[in-house]
């Protein structure tokens, strides 16, 4: 069996207006993320792993900063990708994120992300898995942003 795995990584600080979208989940309505789409860090690093393990670039080469994809859904962004790699003839096998931030509890959101993620991946839920990381007091992810580090592995189909 023909196997890859990808890493990706992202992250965003946070504005005071807007919301929060983490895995195609709004978590917060207080205050947003700052980015040209949605800054949906989650979604972005699953992207670059998807890309990463398929060995096709990075989120850049897709998703420019032009007006056509400003405020644009990640998850959206997310699912094109996913057609991408299945058209490439990879199939995605499972995926895991880790999301930093000691700003918001984000527990309650684990099920809504975890549900919108595998739909979004077309993968069954128990091969998607999220979760989280307060960041112990140190660093950005404390108060000012949100990170998130996705791996993924992708299995060659047989016909291709």
């Amino acid at each position: 069996m023909n196997v890859r795995v990808g890493v990706g990584t992202d992250r965003h600080a946070f504005k005071k207006s807007g919301k929060t979208v983490l895995g195609g989940v709004v978590v917060s309505e207080e205050f947003g993320l700052e980015g040209h789409s949605d800054a949906d860090v989650v979604c972005h690093a699953l992207i670059d792993a998807l890309l990463g393990a398929a060995g096709l670039g990075d989120i850049g080469e897709y998703f420019d900063q032009s007006e056509r994809w400003r405020n644009a859904s990640s998850l959206m962004m997310l699912r094109q990708i996913r057609d991408l790699v299945t058209q490439k003839g990879w199939s995605i096998v499972n995926v895991d994120v880790t999301i930093v931030c000691g700003a918001l509890k984000l527990s309650p959101f684990r099920e809504k992300m975890v549900e919108t993620l595998a739909d979004a991946l077309q993968i069954p839920r128990e091969n998607t898995n999220v979760k989280f990381k307060t960041a112990n007091g140190l660093g950005f992810e404390v108060s000012e942003g949100v990170s998130a580090i996705a791996v993924c592995l992708l299995s060659r189909n047989p016909a291709s």
